[in-house]
């Protein structure tokens, strides 16, 4: 792999099961497309999964099938490393270190905890819940990543990386790569196909709404076809006045490829019916085999295992050289062996 690529880090969490379509268009389809132009590592975050309290053979299963899914997706392990973050403790080290350097307002300020303790009521949010975004800041420095392909909600988490970073090397000498925010516009947001101006999210989105991408294709082209339009009966992109209709277009033309100009001018003077039918059509193509991809993998344990294990091994081969300076910075007393 050539090292003189830009290097990339980004991980998902192993809580849902199935991805989503938002998931997918929104993060793991830039993923497999920048393994060919960086050098690129992807997690499964099973580490930052348990801010939540998690069934413990629910969530060794959901890391598996996390995994699986995004080779099924189409990341290679000759073009990237991919590994499970609890499988290279230097995660949780350095984590230590950056919370030792973090204000205690700093980390107040992150609008992720504060949604996420509102949810669940402030007295039953975890310590782990509010310091998950300096375990975060470590995830991207140890690699040494220059970009982080996030979503446009994860950008103040990327902020606090940098400033990290900075106050670190200012303080103990130069040790860290500064990352910038890796956000691709287009497909930014993928909305719920029942309430189209919320964003599709497994904890947000009712059933109909939320497309899984390990859910049979009859049932997939199901929530398509029932998706909330509006009483017009254009097939225009306009996202303030027409949500449903705009969402819909946006999924068709990522999925294909085709412009939505191209789409506004292919569904002219036709109904609603023909675009959901059409696209409806184009999901089941793309979900059938996704499925059976995922489900290959899954039937084969050993396969899958021994990818994980040469992901971790790669990604610890950097994270140690990069704790080891770090420890050293900081003035820890190196052990002898």
């Amino acid at each position: 792999m050539a090292s003189d690529r830009p290097r990339v880090l980004s991980g998902i969490q192993p809580t849902a099961g199935s991805f989503h379509l938002g998931n997918y268009l929104g993060a793991v389809r830039q993923w497999v497309a920048l393994q060919e132009t960086h050098d690129a590592f992807y997690m499964v975050v099973d580490l930052h999964a348990i801010t939540v309290p998690q069934d413990p053979a629910q969530l060794r299963a959901n890391t598996r099938l996390a995994a699986a899914q995004l080779l099924a997706a189409g990341l290679d392990p000759d073009r990237c490393t991919l590994f499970v973050q609890s499988h290279v403790p230097e995660h949780a080290q350095l984590g230590w270190v950056m919370n030792c350097l973090t204000g205690f307002g700093e980390a107040s300020r992150m609008t992720q905890f504060k949604d996420k303790s509102a949810k669940q009521g402030a007295e039953r949010a975890t310590v782990g819940l509010f310091t998950y975004p300096i375990l975060q800041v470590a995830d991207i420095l140890l690699y040494q990543a220059n970009q982080v392909p996030v979503g446009e909600d994860q950008r103040q988490h990327i902020e606090l990386t940098r400033d990290l970073a900075e106050r670190f090397n200012t303080r103990l000498g130069q040790t860290f790569t500064l990352p910038e925010a890796y956000i691709l516009k287009e497909t930014g947001k993928i909305y719920d196909l029942q309430d189209p101006t919320a964003k599709m999210s497994k904890s947000a989105s009712s059933p109909k709404g939320l497309i899984n991408l390990l859910d049979e294709p009859r049932t997939t082209a199901k929530k398509v076809k029932s998706a909330v339009t509006d009483t017009d009966t254009v097939v225009r992109y306009d996202v303030e006045n027409k949500p449903g209709v705009s969402n819909l277009l946006s999924i068709y033309s990522t999925l294909t490829g085709e412009t939505i100009a191209e789409l506004e001018k292919k569904y002219e003077g036709k109904l609603y019916g023909a675009l959901k039918g059409d696209l409806a059509d184009v999901m089941v193509e793309f979900v059938t085999p996704f499925r059976s991809r995922t489900q290959a993998y899954l039937d084969d344990p050993e396969t899958l295992d021994s990818i994980l294990a040469k992901g971790a091994e790669k990604a610890r081969a950097v994270a140690a050289e990069t704790l080891a300076l770090a420890y050293d910075r900081v003035g820890f007393l190196p052990a002898k062996h």
